[in-house]
């Protein structure tokens, strides 16, 4: 059991080193387009089933709180908090329209979708990403092993994908490159509070 554990921990940290090479530049990019949005007066829309549902809901909570610091709250709105709309949906929809119903409801021109997904084949995910790009929305798709499905987005567009076929391994990377993303928000926006 020791062997086990202490190979998951060896396990992580190589992901995250050959994830460090692999996906920097894609959140640098993922991250001016969210400090861009922010200016531009617009909000933050996040999905994910899940470990991605939690971590589409940790986001935005760092945005409208806080990261690190105190500073004022940001717009975001995560499409997988409302049980109520949630199981609305489901039931009266299917539920491949559960995020894109919402994103068709509560999105603008201007407001960036980051859809979370480690394998990428995510139905309403990706049903989601439609409804985005119908609404003139840019994309960061947060993926992982070879990408799936959502790994056909437009040119506008940013994958984060996860060096990894492992769902925990992408899923602890996904958290690290949101949290990258929020420090890159608060020191652009707010470089006094840092």
């Amino acid at each position: 059991m020791l062997e086990q554990i202490q190979n998951n921990f060896t396990e992580s940290i190589q992901t995250q080193i050959a994830a460090t090479e692999a996906i920097s530049g894609a959140i640098e990019q993922a991250g001016i387009m969210m400090v861009q949005c922010l200016l531009g007066g617009n909000k933050m829309l996040a999905c994910g089933n899940g470990g991605a549902a939690g971590h589409a809901q940790h986001f935005c909570a760092q945005l409208l709180n806080r990261f690190e610091t105190e500073r004022p709250g940001l717009p975001a709105i995560s499409l997988s908090s409302s049980s109520i709309a949630i199981t609305s949906i489901a039931n009266d929809a299917q539920y491949e329209e559960l995020f894109s119903k919402q994103i068709r409801a509560l999105g603008n021109n201007g407001d960036v979708l980051v859809a979370i997904s480690a394998s990428g084949n995510s139905r309403n995910v990706i049903k989601a990403i439609e409804s985005a790009v119908s609404r003139d929305m840019p994309i960061i798709a947060l993926t992982g092993a070879d990408g799936g499905d959502i790994g056909l987005l437009g040119e506008n567009d940013v994958e984060i994908r996860v060096p990894s076929s492992r769902t925990a391994r992408i899923n602890e990377v996904h958290l690290i490159v949101l949290h990258c993303l929020c420090e890159i928000i608060d020191t652009t926006l707010f470089p006094s509070e840092t």
